[in-house]
């Protein structure tokens, strides 16, 4: 499929407009219908779905992220008010608390199966989403949230966190013996929304003040010194990376990531705002973060992002899965409140248009995880569906304030 050539310049913001918003709300509706009524796993967490939305075969390995999550984004469709929420919320919060945490060395395992620990390592990424879920949690007062709150503060303030960088380690075994020689962007950028998440909930400045200290290293230092091309891998001084190799193109990708400069535009002036816009150079920052990603990152010829580019900027994993171009729709959003300009609106356009035409997947429900260079629905990096947590955000962050979260917009 070709590129659209032209996007409507109509008056008026798309987001303002009472069908657009009724086509969001459609569309977050149906993503919740995929997942309501197959993902609870009656052993613990939520299954992964194929492609045709039924329990994926082979999912019995849960990876924390999935289960925490499911929390958030069933927190939400509890705060909007969609029956069968809580016991989502219950189930998923259940399994983090007593089958991830770790009773024995304290902190939360990265994957369990049926039979207990498949991947017992403790990882950045990992408790950046416990942090998230047992925030969201509380807005809903469930009754674990205040102790998994406090217990995996503590265990990023005495474990992960480390001060003289203003950032989070990657990775420990088990019993806490460390893993050398690697930090990564991708778990302090989701920290940095969990924080932020924290911060809400609670109103600790310590949660506030953590996430500008890792947006000012990622972003403001080390992105901009790379003319703001968000570097994903670092030594242990915080040095980039270049020549670093994949050995999980998931969650550490070689070469630059252009969905993660479009999260960081959002997250970026998310903190903008919490912070009382107190940082002079924040919404720069996220107007140059997703300028950069669609000069480059985006397929001038087909549409869509590509998953990775090279130091060249040429695309290096030329596919396109469901998240960058869900992020980039939250991203355009924010900017649009924030940063007004015919620019970010004709980009809105077009990736809601990219999004309608090429990702939904209008026979099964839900988002195609990953489509190919031309647009066609693919499974190199994923076996079956996405889980609900990019889409639905996209779906939901232009139906209210682009001041702080979801949860907290919605609550």
């Amino acid at each position: 499929m070709p590129e659209l050539s032209f996007t409507s310049a109509a008056p008026g913001a798309w987001r303002d407009k009472p069908w657009h918003r009724a086509w969001l709300e459609s569309q977050a509706n149906i993503l919740f219908d995929l997942f309501d009524p197959v993902a609870i796993n009656p052993k613990g967490g939520f299954f992964d779905l194929d492609p045709s939305g039924k329990p994926l075969p082979g999912s019995a390995v849960r990876p924390i992220h999935t289960t925490a999550r499911a929390v958030h984004c069933y927190v939400i469709a509890s705060l909007l008010g969609r029956p069968g929420s809580d016991r989502m919320i219950d189930h998923g919060m259940n399994y983090l608390w007593h089958s991830h945490r770790d009773a024995q060395h304290g902190g939360y395992m990265w994957s369990l199966d049926d039979n207990g620990p498949k991947d017992a390592s403790k990882q950045g990424y990992g408790h950046a989403f416990v942090l998230l879920a047992a925030s969201s949690a509380k807005l809903v007062g469930h009754p674990l949230a205040d102790r998994m709150l406090d217990d995996v503060t503590t265990i990023l303030n005495d474990r992960f966190w480390e001060d003289q960088h203003g950032a989070i380690t990657e990775e420990f075994e088990r019993d806490w013996t460390p893993m050398r020689g690697y930090r990564g962007q991708n778990s302090n950028m989701h920290l940095t929304e969990a924080l932020m998440a924290a911060y809400e909930a609670t109103a600790n400045q310590d949660y506030l003040r953590k996430a500008e200290r890792i947006a000012d290293l990622i972003i403001n230092r080390r992105a901009r010194e790379c003319d703001f091309r968000v570097a994903e891998h670092f030594d242990e001084q915080w040095s980039v990376d270049r020549s670093y190799k994949a050995v999980n193109e998931m969650f550490r990708p070689s070469g630059t990531t252009p969905g993660h400069w479009l999260e960081w535009s959002r997250l970026t002036l998310q903190l903008w705002v919490l912070g009382g816009k107190s940082h002079d150079w924040m919404p720069a920052a996220a107007e140059t973060l997703f300028r950069r990603s669609v000069e480059l990152g985006w397929d001038r010829s087909k549409g869509g992002f590509f998953y990775t580019l090279d130091w060249a900027d040429k695309p290096s994993f030329r596919f396109k899965p469901w998240w960058p171009i869900a992020e980039a729709a939250g991203a355009v959003t924010f900017l649009i409140e924030h940063r007004p300009s015919p620019f970010h609106e004709e980009w809105y356009r077009r990736i809601w248009n990219t999004i309608a035409e090429s990702y939904i997947d209008r026979e099964h429900g839900g988002w195609f995880e990953e489509l190919d260079e031309n647009l066609v629905p693919a499974h190199s990096l994923f076996a079956g569906k996405a889980d609900l947590y990019h889409a639905l955000q996209a779906c939901l962050i232009p139906l209210y304030p682009a001041q702080g979260s979801l949860t907290k917009a919605i609550g």
